[in-house]
């Protein structure tokens, strides 16, 4: 059902037929999971895309309602009133409120909400509506629909609800729920007024424990520390103002709550809560308390099966790959209150009964749906509950019968893709996206049947000579469904066609072939009878992109002709290609086939069209007219494709005409089968028809929105009497057809189907009976295709290619092994060419692989020869390899993978380079000391330096501006406190400053003194100057530092130097000891770390062919060398014979030896007189040479011992400096540590100052809201009083005019008897009983005895007046009365009623109007309290500021053992008193000045004391007056001089020489004001010059405007003549004939300018060779 007439779009065209053509709504079907309502007790309703669908549980009849804006919004509706609301999604969207079942429309609810609503809801009594809207405003609203009335809102910035509902017992309460917050808002009346006030509810913790909010920003009390002072809220300690510090929470306050899921409201006013973890809440709606409701304890039997049924409902979850979930704590997405108790349901699919008691529950399992399920609805008789679930599917489930829940509604859980009609025009087919296959009634949508393919589809089609079904999935495989029984479909067939995914099927009309679209230009030829098993008959291949394809069939030629639209890129234009099928593809399949199944193109008689236009989609008509919807702009172009234009270089084809599409974004065509209707359907949703003849709109029709996606496809019938329509996004399938149609256009259609079923009646029956005897394919890895039991069957089976008949069961089965169940049909293909080719050539392949072998054999044969020959005859290995190009392609992948993996090291050797870099550059080199150690030789010391980084400019400007300012606040001091500062102590003013920094080299005279630090200045600058004495100190270490390491290296050179002679003393002395060698460690050497040295590294150095190169020459150069070297007879001998000196050194002693001579190998007995006198020669120089070998030794010896004693003074030396130095670096710290711990109590004072002012700051600005909440509350309490006042007034004058009404009856009957007017008196006073509506008697109703509004009073009156017909009847008139007397009383009795109705009313309205100023009076004392509290707190911040500033942290030096303490606890310093060093000495002195006689040898010495004392006082002062002059002098030297300063110091008369330059600027000024005004003259002649030419343009431009209008003229009266004489085809002829002659002339042109080049360069090559060959010509 259709609510009125849908309008005309703004500038469409239509025929003279327009006004008698028009469509209408069949049926709409869809499913959305947004909402659900009862409309009544039989009457379910919901939103579906534009439509409002009404379903009755009973006869399971749909009817529609269409949102004329676009698609349905928030959705809600009120089963008791019988009302719905919806709103649309549209900018500024509006609320729609109709009536059921006359779906008239009460009123149309316009907000302030920009972009959507998000929710929406009724009230169970009263005409209220609530409403959420979304980004931007998030803004609550409450209506009054009948009066058309924005009652109240409120903003709620950032809160996206999930759900919202009324309070059945009192609509002056409302609960919203999102994801995490659950708030419910009271309604407040103030008569005419109405105020939303929030009450959000404090959820419990993830362990459903309820825990007392924390107020962080008020907390209850203020610890305070007597040394580290008050502790302020954290919301003050992270600095924060304004909103946030009243809002902030720290992350370990943060607890995870519990997320709600659910909500109802209880009879009680409570709302119930299912929660995510597993709980249940009860809140309570006035208090907004929280309880968590707990399962009663089970017995031990029950709690046994409970256990049990727990444990099956988890295994039966394990087994379907779902998450096991625990029963006993469910997640309830549903929740629905009633008498007996409450009913939830969530993910599991089982429907539980809660029969709550107090605090606790029992939990009832009645249904299992096996389904999750998203809500429960009851209706409003409360007898029937309904069950969503997100799947589709509806359930109804009755309480009273206790029994199973029935299916209602059995629809998609996803978007429809596509829908199409089944041969008969009595059923009709859609697929979802998810692969869900319904079957619907054509007649009213009835849907009679599901099935789920659980497949992602792509696309679908029906087959016209059969009851099968095509569905292409995203996998490339098509599944062929029987639809021959509509109640029970099945899964015939499925073939795997490509790897690509299937993006459209289409059918010829004859139902001869199935052609399936696939991705990368791949379009498959399947048989579509059933009789063929679907058998696939080749495929195409094109070049290019496949938008859309369309398919003509011609019955007379028995061919079908398919267009294809392709999308070039490359020339941005669309490009068609067509081919032509025939009935011998399929009879003689292998003739127009390769071995791979690709079609040849001359079988398939390919041809292309070039067209002018980008297209998106493009259908065919059977006189060679081509409709295509344009992508660049909406309109519809016609192309007619001749033949005589065709030609070997392919021209492009120009559109005839261009019907402009009145539609929004992208589209696509469909051409109706008897090619008369054109259907344009686009983004926008608009479904527009044309005539295919005259391209004028027959009809249009909204059925979907561009919200929803626009439509996604369109199918008309094959009787041209329904249209198919489905949605993209928006979930629905709309049924239309004609409303109003030519006569001769339905007989045209009539006729068309007639003729189309003459043809394929026959067919029809036999592949229906073929296809009815299929058996169910079986998805397993022995899928079998069915059991054919006729013989016929099994031969037309083995005809098929891809079959074969087992002769033991009789049953088709697939060809392929269970190896290729998962392999496409191209991969068969290809699987099958292989096969046969490796049969046709085994031969030749054993063969060859024997040759082979024989060759590999012979090759190693020669290989280990080529390792047997010497060095010189060997043969490169490469040279045996035979296949070069496999080796340089294995080279060239394998190098490939070199250079991959060298890029991939370099990237990480980059990313650690980086890494170093920035290391080196933030630790390293920003260090202006860098970090080192020096160590003892000997002993454990280790000195660590201090790591310094550079002062910046800015750090160093801020030193300098303060030590200026500390040095001008110090000479402001009086002369007097100077002298008794400089009088003072030097121990007891390093006691009073604090450290011991001054004997360390810290200069502390620049200090502020520890008792004057009171302001937040002077604390800063004294930080500042306590880092300055820390940075001094540090310094002043690191240069000594400095010095002891250098002295260590100097140590480490001179201990080398020594240990060199060592060295050579032992080789002398051929000893064998170690000597201890020095060397600094990586500590004192920490830029070590920061390059790597060769011996760090294990791996083999990788070295470029570059590097390799280079060290092959270095190591042949040092081998030459050494040949040569080897090769010198002299140097050989000379070192042979003497070492390889020509002197002996004193340091050869030791090795000297003198040869004995030859004769001594002779005895004694033999020798000659002379040979004795040489061996008595021989034993002097022997004794000699020894005596010199010993005095020799000893002195090496001496000298060693000296190096050592040396080596070990110099260590001992380093190493007691290193000692001394350790000392003083430990003694450092302590000072820097004592300057540092200053710093800290300055930070600390800094910062709780800082959290002070902030908290005052945040304290204020509360204030300020307080105070305007104050201002606003007194103005309401204020208006209201008023009001009431006013009120007041108005009831008390109802109160009198009720007593008016009682005292006129008494006079207005005062004339009839006493008898009679007693008992009028006593029917006077009667009343009738209270009547009520129907659905408070109702006792199935929980809600019976709800609050009214204030509009149901009105409601009640009416009844009680109908009630009072009873009384007025003539049957209770006294006897005797008159009957005119009696209608008088009646009358009286009705007034009098009425009026104590209406002061009924009054005085309701008034008690309202005073309970809402009495909380309004609260609310103003609790906002009094309020900021008692926050002034309270601000005095206390001042104090607290101010104690800050006295109390001052002061810092002593004590002396070790100077205060000993009787016990380790610390003593209690409050009642302390801190006395002045001054007072002492004043009392010591009074003292002294009485013991006269002690002191008077000492005046003397004390009045000289006092002089020297007096005389460094001035010189300390003439030395900062130095130091000030000298400051003086540097500023007047860097003082920057202007050029006027300078001449205002150097010129004698400064201000006549300002005059003087002045007056020059004057006239200079003069001179250039005379020439602007000669250049405006110039300027303005040239405009009255071009003015002068603009007049003569314009007259000329008119004069050939008049030309232009005779010219345009005459043309017109030739094109009427020309028309007329028809010479069109003698024009086209003569046309194309002269095209043909500029074709030939340009053929001969380029054939002529070619001889011309090639003429030229013969003649050219003739010269070249003649000056070759006669150089002397």
């Amino acid at each position: 059902m259709e609510l009125g007439a849908e309008e005309p779009r703004a500038g469409a065209r239509r025929c003279s037929s327009a006004g008698e053509a028009a469509l209408e709504v069949s049926w709409v079907q869809g499913f959305s999971n947004k909402n659900f309502g009862f409309i009544n007790n039989q009457t379910v309703c919901y939103p579906c895309g534009n439509y409002i669908l009404f379903l009755d549980i009973e006869t399971k009849k749909t009817t529609a309602l269409q949102c004329q804006a676009g698609q349905v919004g928030a959705f809600a509706a009120n089963g008791n009133s019988h009302v719905l609301a919806f709103s649309d999604r549209r900018l500024n969207p509006i609320i729609y409120i109709y009536t059921f079942p006359e779906l008239t429309k009460l009123s149309e609810l316009k907000g302030n909400a920009q972009l959507d609503y998000t929710l929406l809801a009724l009230s169970f009594r009263g005409p209220y509506l609530a409403s959420f809207s979304s980004i931007p405003e998030f803004i609550l609203s409450i209506w009054n629909w009948q009066e058309n009335i924005l009652l109240c809102s409120e903003s709620q910035p950032g809160v996206t609800v999930t759900s919202m509902s009324f309070n059945p017992m009192n609509w002056q309460q409302l609960c919203l729920v999102d994801e995490s917050n659950v708030t419910v808002w009271h309604i407040e009346r103030n008569n005419d007024e109405h105020h939303l006030k929030r009450n959000p509810v404090e959820l419990p913790d993830a362990q459903g424990s309820v825990s007392h909010h924390t107020d962080l920003f008020f907390p209850i009390s203020y610890d305070e520390d007597p040394y580290y002072g008050p502790l302020l809220p954290v919301s003050a300690i992270a600095g924060l103002e304004g909103d946030e510090a009243e809002t902030f929470m720290p992350r370990n306050y943060i607890k995870p709550l519990l997320h709600p899921t659910a909500h109802c409201w209880s009879a009680t006013s409570e709302v119930y809560v299912g929660c995510k973890e597993g709980y249940v809440l009860a809140i309570n709606a006035e208090t907004c308390s929280v309880s968590v409701l707990q399962q009663k304890p089970l017995p031990d039997h029950l709690r046994k099966i409970a256990d049990i049924v727990s444990y099956v409902h988890k295994e039966v979850q394990r087994k379907k790959g779902d998450k096991p979930t625990d029963l006993q704590k469910p997640v309830l997405f549903g929740m629905a209150f009633c008498n007996k108790g409450l009913y939830t349901a969530g993910s599991e699919g089982i429907l539980f009964f809660y029969q709550i008691k107090g605090l606790q529950y029992e939990m009832k399992i009645y249904a299992d749906i096996l389904q999750p399920i998203s809500s429960l609805i009851f209706s409003p008789d409360y007898t029937v509950l309904l069950l969503v679930t997100d799947q589709g599917t509806l359930y109804t489930y009755k309480p009273a019968d206790s029994g199973e829940a029935v299916k209602l509604l059995d629809t998609c859980r996803s978007c429809f893709l596509a829908a199409d009609f089944l041969p008969g025009n009595k059923y009709c087919v859609s697929v979802t996206i998810l692969g869900e296959v319904q079957v619907w009634l054509l007649k009213d949508g009835t849907g009679l049947s599901k099935l789920n393919l659980n497949v992602q589809a792509t696309a679908m089609a029906c087959c016209p000579s059969s009851n099968s079904v095509a569905v292409g999935t995203k996998r490339g495989q098509i599944y062929f469904l029987d639809i021959t029984e509509a109640e029970a479909p099945r899964v015939v067939h499925r073939i795997f066609v490509s790897e690509f995914p299937v993006l459209s099927l289409h059918y010829d009309q004859s139902g001869q072939f199935l052609i399936a679209r696939a991705t990368q230009g791949h379009i498959f030829i399947l048989d579509a009878r059933p009789s063929k098993l679907f058998e696939v008959l080749g495929y195409i291949e094109l070049a290019g992109e496949v938008l859309d394809l369309s398919v003509l069939s011609d019955f007379k030629s028995d061919l079908v002709e398919v267009v294809v639209l392709l999308n070039i890129a490359a020339v941005q234009r669309a490009r068609l290609e067509t081919f032509c099928l025939s009935s011998a593809l399929a009879t003689e399949n292998d003739k127009y086939v390769n071995a791979r199944g690709m079609f040849n193109a001359s079988a398939i008689k390919m041809k292309r069209y070039d067209l002018d236009y980008s297209l998106s989609s493009a259908v065919r008509l059977k006189d060679n007219t081509v409709y295509g919807y344009c992508t660049c702009a909406p309109f519809i172009c016609k192309y007619r494709l001749s033949e005589e234009n065709m030609s070997e270089v392919s021209s492009v084809f120009l559109s005839e005409k261009r019907t402009p599409g009145n539609q929004l974004g992208s589209g696509f065509l469909c051409l109706s089968p008897n090619s008369r209707w054109l259907a344009s359907a686009a983004k926008d949703g608009v479904l527009l028809v044309y005539d295919t003849f005259s391209m004028d709109i027959l009809a249009q029709k909204h059925c979907h929105s561009h919200q929803g996606g626009g439509i996604r496809s369109v199918v008309f019938s094959l009787d041209g009497k329904f249209i198919l329509v489905n949605g993209k996004n928006d979930g629905a399938l709309v049924c239309l057809k004609w409303k109003k149609l030519k006569k001769t256009e339905v007989k045209e259609a009539a006729s068309y189907w007639k003729s189309l079923l003459a043809i394929l009646n026959k067919s029809t029956s036999n592949e229906n009976a073929f296809l009815k005897s299929m058996a169910e394919w079986q998805f397993g890895p022995e899928s079998k295709l069915g059991s054919l039991p006729e013989e016929k069957v099994k031969e037309a089976a083995l005809r098929s290619s891809n079959v074969e008949v087992t002769e033991e069961d009789g049953n088709i089965t697939t060809l392929y092994s269970s190896g290729t169940i998962d392999m496409t049909w191209i991969g068969q293909k290809i699987k099958k060419v292989m096969k046969e080719e490796t049969q046709r050539f085994g031969n030749q392949k054993k063969e060859l692989e024997m040759k082979v072998e024989k060759l590999r054999e012979t090759i190693q044969k020669m290989m280990l020869e080529n390792e047997q020959v010497p060095d010189t005859e060997k043969l490169e290995p490469q040279e045996f390899n035979l296949d070069i190009e496999e080796q340089e392609k294995a080279q060239a992948e394998a190098e490939q993978k070199v250079i991959m993996t060298r890029k991939e090291i370099e990237m990480e050797n980059l990313a650690n380079r980086y890494v170093q870099d920035v290391i080196k550059r933030e630790c390293w080199d920003a260090m202006y000391v860098k970090g080192r150690a020096v160590k003892s030789f000997h002993t454990a010391h280790e000195v660590k330096n201090y790591p310094l980084k550079k002062r910046s400019k800015e750090e160093l400007e801020t030193l300098e501006k303060v030590i200026r300012l500390k040095k001008v606040e110090t000479a402001d001091v009086k002369e007097e406190g100077e002298k008794a500062e400089v009088m003072a102590d030097d121990s007891a003013s390093c006691c009073l400053i604090g450290s011991l920094s001054s004997q360390y080299g810290g200069d502390t005279s620049i200090l502020y003194s520890q008792w004057d630090l009171h302001t937040r200045e002077q604390k800063v600058n004294q930080i500042v100057l306590l880092k300055d004495i820390i940075y001094n100190l540090k310094t002043a270490f690191n240069k000594e530092f400095d010095e002891v390491a250098r002295q260590k290296e100097q140590d480490i050179a001179r201990v080398k130097e020594r240990n060199l002679r060592i060295h050579e003393i032992l080789a002398q002395l051929e000893l064998q000891v170690e000597v201890w060698e020095p060397a600094l460690t990586d500590d004192e050497m920490p830029e070590r770390a920061l390059t790597v040295q060769d011996s760090e590294i294990k791996a083999e150095k990788y070295l470029t062919q570059e590097e390799r190169e280079k060290a092959e020459m270095l190591a042949r150069l040092e081998m030459e060398r050494q040949l040569a070297a080897t090769e010198n007879d002299r140097l050989r001998a000379l070192d042979d014979m003497m070492g390889g000196v020509l002197e002996v050194k004193k340091e050869d002693i030791l090795k000297m030896d003198i040869s004995p001579p030859a004769f001594i190998s002779k005895p004694e007995h033999v020798w000659t007189d002379e040979e004795k006198k040489k061996f008595i020669d021989y034993k002097k120089k022997v004794k000699k040479l020894n005596e010199e070998k010993e005095n020799y030794r000893m002195s090496l010896e001496d000298e060693f011992e000296k190096l050592e004693a040396s080596i070990q003074e110099i260590i001992q030396n380093f190493d007691e400096t290193v000692r001394k130095l350790s000392e003083k670096k430990v003694k450092l710290e302590m000072v820097i540590y004592q300057e540092e711990l200053k710093i800290v109590n300055l930070v600390y004072a800094l910062m709780l100052d800082e959290e002070l002012g902030t908290r005052e700051t945040g304290l204020r600005n509360f204030l300020m809201k307080k105070e305007k909440e104050k201002v606003k509350s007194a103005r309401t309490i204020q208006t209201t009083k008023s009001k009431i006042e006013a009120y007041i007034d108005v009831y008390e004058n109802a109160v009198v005019q009720e007593k008016n009404v009682e005292s006129s009856f008494a006079r207005e009957f005062a004339d009839i008897p006493a008898n009679f007017l007693e008992e009028l008196l006593r029917l006077y006073r009667q009343r009738p009983k209270t009547p009520v509506e129907e659905t408070v008697l109702d006792t199935a109703n929980p809600y019976g005895k709800c609050l009214g509004s204030a509009e149901d009073n009105e409601d009640a009156l009416t009844l009680l007046m109908k009630a009072m017909d009873e009384l007025d009847s003539p049957e209770h008139m006294p006897d005797g009365l008159d009957l005119s007397i009696w209608e008088n009383f009646c009358l009286a009795r009705r007034n009098k009623m009425e009026s104590e109705e209406r002061v009924k009313w009054k005085s309701q309205t008034l008690a309202e109007m005073q309970a809402f100023l009495q909380r309004r009076v609260d609310d103003s004392d609790k906002i009094d309290s309020e900021i008692e509290n926050i002034f309270q707190e601000l005095t206390w911040l001042q104090e607290e500021k101010m104690k800050l500033q006295l109390n001052l942290t002061i810092q002593f030096l004590l002396k070790q053992g100077q205060v000993e303490l009787e016990n380790t606890e610390i003593p209690e310093y409050s009642d302390a008193i801190l006395i002045s060093k001054s007072v002492i000495e004043e009392l010591n002195r009074n003292i002294m000045a009485q013991a006269e006689k002690k002191i008077a040898s000492m005046v003397e010495y004390k009045d000289f004391s006092k002089g020297i004392f007096q005389l460094e006082w001035e010189h300390r002062k003439m030395r900062m007056q130095i130091e000030d002059l000298q400051q003086k002098a540097r500023d007047i030297v860097s003082l920057i001089i202007s050029k006027d300063r300078q001449l205002l110091l150097t010129v004698p008369n400064y201000n006549s020489n300002v005059a003087h330059r002045i007056s020059v600027m004057e006239q200079t000024l003069g001179i250039m004001d005379e020439l602007h005004k000669k250049n405006v003259k110039n300027r303005q002649k040239k405009v009255k010059e071009l003015e002068k030419c603009i007049s003569l343009k314009e007259q000329e431009n008119y004069e050939l405007s008049l030309q232009l209008k005779e010219m345009l003229v005459s043309t017109s009266e030739r094109r009427h003549i020309f028309e007329a004489a028809d010479t069109r085809p003698i024009a086209e002829k003569v046309a194309r004939q002269r095209y043909r002659e500029i074709l030939k002339q340009k053929h001969l042109r380029r054939q002529i300018k070619e001889e011309k080049e090639e003429f030229e360069i013969l003649q050219a090559q003739v010269e070249r060779l003649r000056s070759r060959l006669f150089p002397i010509l």
